[in-house]
């Protein structure tokens, strides 16, 4: 018989030992003040394990030989500095990685893998579990030899060596990226199990490097008649996309060599990448070796047949690189179990393009009612923003949701919603309103409510 203190895929707090008179007195106390809830919740969970703890021992005089026994990593000699020279995760967090799916086709060309949303904590997603997604496989690029030029409407074109771009006065932001296609699957009805799989390919980092207007004024652009700029990518695909000119000038866009305080990972882009705050993936061109500046858009090829989407109206739909607001609730998620009632935070992440997320709201029952969400600082423009709402569960079903606002008043749809507008033939751009099944049983499934 399992015992109520057997660990499992859902770490839990004290809290969650709690039986049903300690729940519904943890209720009581929690309407009088957050603090006298968790410090009543936290007494009575002390109790309620010591019992149990009791119960379970063998003898009641050998009580728990993790505290009592001294372990070997108390009595001994450590390992020495690591001599590989570079620092990896415990091997207790072996499962805690990127994931390919199996319901998509995997090529050594194109591919993409999904990151761990569920067991990360924080805003910042460490470089070796950021997403990838590849349009012709990624290469080790020799920094010495690669260059960058700015061609096009400039009064002189450039040529940049990474030297030449290092030595310049840098920046360091933190910011989102999300592939468009994240929650895609999500279009049709096809519910994959885990928060790691409907919006694994979202990640957020600290980004340096130079503003591309730094460079463009390098090469003499006159902003009054430029009004865009075409990223182009040194991989086998020379993946080029559009970049309106209004982001540029802002300063926001960036020509990037480094992420998380060390030179970018060749799967993200390394010597050089374009860093477009707000704006889906595809246009964070990797590999970044072209720039050219003129007065429209250049419709190639991965803007007129990929990354468009088909409207109700059988029109394509464009251009559309604005991530637009949109939250997603990582724990409790599905494939998760809880494992008994009681006391949890729910904890989630919440992105918008447009600038700072204002608000997050949590729903326990399916949208019928809502209450606001804390917001984790600090909480930055186009960054990631993490949430975090209590609940006290009583064993019952129940349907998790949050429903992000940002600075300009948006507020994340629901399905019926977005797709009053969209239809359901899109690819791209879902950023409807994620639901999370709780079973009597604990266990977490995905599900779709209107």
């Amino acid at each position: 018989m399992q015992s109520s203190l057997t660990p499992g895929r859902v770490r839990k707090a004290p809290e969650n030992f709690l039986d049903g008179e300690g729940i519904q007195q943890a209720v009581a106390e929690a309407r009088q003040g957050r603090r006298d809830f968790l410090r009543g919740a936290f007494a009575a969970a002390a109790g309620v394990a010591a019992a149990a703890g009791a119960a379970a021992a063998p003898a009641p005089a050998d009580g728990d030989p993790n505290i009592l026994q001294l372990p070997e990593h108390s009595r001994g000699l450590g390992q020495p500095v690591a001599t590989d020279g570079y620092g990896k995760p415990s091997k207790y967090e072996a499962n805690v990685q990127r994931r390919t799916s199996p319901g998509l086709t995997q090529t050594r060309q194109a591919s993409v893998s999904f990151a761990p949303l569920q067991s990360l904590f924080g805003i910042v997603t460490p470089s070796g579990l950021h997403f990838e997604r590849h349009h012709q496989g990624w290469w080790d690029i020799d920094p010495s030899k690669h260059r960058l030029m700015v061609n096009g409407q400039v009064k002189a074109a450039k040529v940049f060596t990474m030297d030449e771009i290092m030595r310049l006065p840098s920046v360091s932001r933190f910011h989102f990226i999300e592939c468009g296609a994240n929650t895609g699957m999500e279009w049709g009805n096809v519910a994959v199990p885990t928060c790691q799989y409907t919006h694994g390919m979202l990640s957020c980092s600290e980004f340096t490097g130079v503003p591309l207007r730094t460079l463009l004024e390098m090469a003499g652009v006159d902003f009054r008649k430029s009004r865009f700029v075409l990223g182009e990518g040194a991989d086998g695909s020379s993946m080029t996309r559009t970049v309106p000119m209004d982001l540029v000038e802002s300063g926001e866009v960036l020509v990037a060599y480094g992420q998380n305080g060390e030179m970018l990972r060749p799967e993200n882009g390394y010597p050089l990448r374009l860093v477009a705050p707000g704006v889906q993936g595809v246009s964070w061109v990797k590999y970044l070796r072209r720039i050219e500046v003129g007065d429209q858009p250049w419709n190639t090829k991965d803007e007129t047949v990929h990354y468009v989407d088909l409207m109700p109206d059988g029109t394509h739909r464009q251009y559309t690189s604005l991530q637009e607001c949109k939250s997603v609730v990582t724990t409790p998620s599905g494939g998760q179990v809880l494992l008994d009632k009681g006391f949890y935070s729910i904890t989630g992440l919440a992105w918008s393009g447009r600038g700072k997320v204002k608000a997050v709201d949590v729903s326990v029952d399916g949208g019928r009612s809502w209450r606001p969400a804390r917001l984790q600082e600090p909480v930055m423009s186009k960054c990631l923003a993490r949430f975090s709402a209590d609940w006290v569960w009583d064993g019952k079903p129940a349907i998790i949701q949050s429903r992000a606002t940002d600075e300009t008043g948006y507020v994340q749809p629901s399905y019926r919603q977005l797709r009053a507008v969209r239809g359901t033939r899109s690819i791209y751009h879902n950023n409807a309103i994620q639901s999370w099944l709780v079973e009597e049983s604990g266990e977490v499934k995905n599900v779709q409510v209107g």
